[in-house]
């Protein structure tokens, strides 16, 4: 049973209480390792030790920080079976997935920000013959990092990276649920020459860890990924702190199949956007909105596909889904569920844990693909995030009441709409309240486009140009001719 470390200025290091969590894997319910139950005191190591680096890491020319990051994302794909094999024994996922989409995002991350420095540009004000303005972009100093666990090395990354690229410090928290590749991303740093402090990665519990690094008062920069509650938290810590915080939080993502939709597209997208990772991604399309005339033939079909996903042991290379993350998380499903019945919803499939998959996955935590009919669009259910495989699918009559129902959350991080007619298309995706439409697609990402949600699914964008504007602090300055 391993234990990990801390990764602090360059070493692995215990915490200072000595105490350890469990790491449990959720295929089996087994405890598979130890990771450190940490607090302030080790946030206080990691910052002093980011501060410290910060000088020389900020000054270090862009040319220089992009060879490190490359060499780090190459060595990142050459391990890159290690790494899908331990994130699919952390979370639960597919290892297929994790193979195919976890650990070559990341990848596709460290490089992407690695290089997109040296193509970053500034602005220049020309004040006719009176004086020149141009704007300077300079790191901000130590930031904090806080990532889930639904895409632990993707979205790790996905923050990590522009944040050293641009030339600041790093002290980084990992979900504690799923905190392996983070702590095998730390070793590849370091043997990829990245100098001790830049990166520093601390595990732990939410409200001592990572309370104690969003308070910190030399972290002036946090970047958040997780639930909408404990956003709300980070916000109100950090703002009497005059922090620049990034929240990109939960969602409620309306999928929306109009009766003209390719019918083939939109059945494969929409249970791909209602399953995949287990329905454990925060751009899952969850409500699943059919136009009435199509809406029967839709849902026989859409149910028939549904009920072919096989749920298994993430190990097998025939296994559609794997295990939800947590026990807990399993309960909060089944609850969901309960709920749904009792809001007088039907459940046309699913609804339960599967039969037995194998001797060594007879404790896992497991939830088959569920799919509910008859619930009113405003009922908790169609309202509040359930992150797990439970897709609700609601008829429509046209579109001013789809685009009503779509906007009747607290959320608007994604959405998608299945139609062949592009005007119609582009007049639904400029009046949805979502931070990305997605039409006759899912998922499709481009690293370069701003990505973060509206009202209670975030605050702040990141991806592309944006996240490296986040990451630094901009300066005018105004030269007189």
């Amino acid at each position: 049973m391993e234990a990990i470390g801390n990764y602090i200025n360059g070493e692995v290091v215990a915490p200072a209480s000595g105490a350890f969590l469990d790491n449990v894997d959720p295929a089996t319910g087994q405890v598979y390792g130890k990771i450190p139950d940490s607090d302030e005191r080790d946030i206080e190591r990691a910052v002093a030790a980011a501060r410290d680096a910060f000088p020389v890491w900020s000054t270090t020319p862009a040319a220089e920080r992009t060879k490190i990051m490359l060499r780090i994302a190459d060595l990142l794909e050459k391990n890159l079976d290690a790494f899908a094999q331990a994130e699919c024994v952390d979370n639960g996922k597919p290892l297929s997935l994790a193979r195919s989409v976890d650990i070559p995002r990341a990848v596709a991350n460290t490089r992407f920000f690695g290089t997109a420095i040296t193509h970053f540009a500034s602005e220049a004000h020309a004040m006719d013959d009176q004086a020149i303005n141009y704007t300077l972009r300079n790191p901000r100093g130590v930031v904090g990092t806080i990532s889930p666990w639904n895409l632990p090395l993707y979205l790790f990354t996905w923050k990590v990276a522009p944040a050293i690229a641009t030339g600041n410090t790093v002290v980084a928290k990992p979900s504690e649920i799923t905190p392996m590749t983070a702590f095998m991303y730390g070793a590849v740093c370091k043997s990829a020459g990245l100098p001790p402090g830049v990166l520093n990665i601390v595990h732990g519990l939410g409200a001592k860890t990572g309370a104690a690094l969003v308070a910190h008062q030399d972290v002036p920069t946090i970047s958040f990924t997780g639930g909408t509650v404990t956003g709300r938290s980070i916000a109100g810590t950090t703002a009497p702190m005059f922090k620049k915080v990034s929240l990109e939080m939960g969602g409620k993502n309306p999928n929306i199949v109009f009766a003209d939709a390719a019918i083939d597209q939109a059945l494969s997208g929409s249970v791909r956007a209602s399953f995949a990772n287990q329905g454990q991604i925060c751009l899952c399309g969850s409500r699943l909105f059919v136009e009435e005339s199509v809406y029967d033939v839709f849902v026989d079909m859409f149910v028939g596909m549904a009920k072919k996903l096989k749920v298994g042991d993430p190990l097998a290379k025939d296994s559609d889904q794997g295990a939800v993350v947590s026990k807990a998380h399993l309960e909060k499903i089944r609850g969901y569920v309960a709920l749904a019945k009792e809001e007088g919803g039907e459940i046309l499939c699913g609804g339960q844990s599967p039969q037995l998959i194998n001797d060594r996955c007879k404790d896992g935590f497991y939830f088959e693909p569920t799919v509910i009919a008859g619930l009113d669009a405003s009922c908790r259910v169609n309202q509040e995030e359930i992150f797990g495989p439970v897709v609700s699918i609601i008829p429509f009559k046209d579109e001013d009441e789809v685009i009503a129902y779509a906007n009747g959350t607290d959320y608007g991080l994604s959405a998608s709409v299945w139609t062949q007619d592009i005007t119609r298309a582009h007049r639904v995706a400029a009046r949805l309240q979502s931070g990305t439409v997605w039409v006759n697609t899912w998922l499709l990402r481009d690293l370069r486009v701003p990505f973060g949600g509206m009202k209670s699914s975030g605050v702040g964008r990141e991806g592309g140009l944006e996240a490296l504007r986040f990451f630094t602090e901009p300066k005018n300055v105004c030269v007189k001719l």
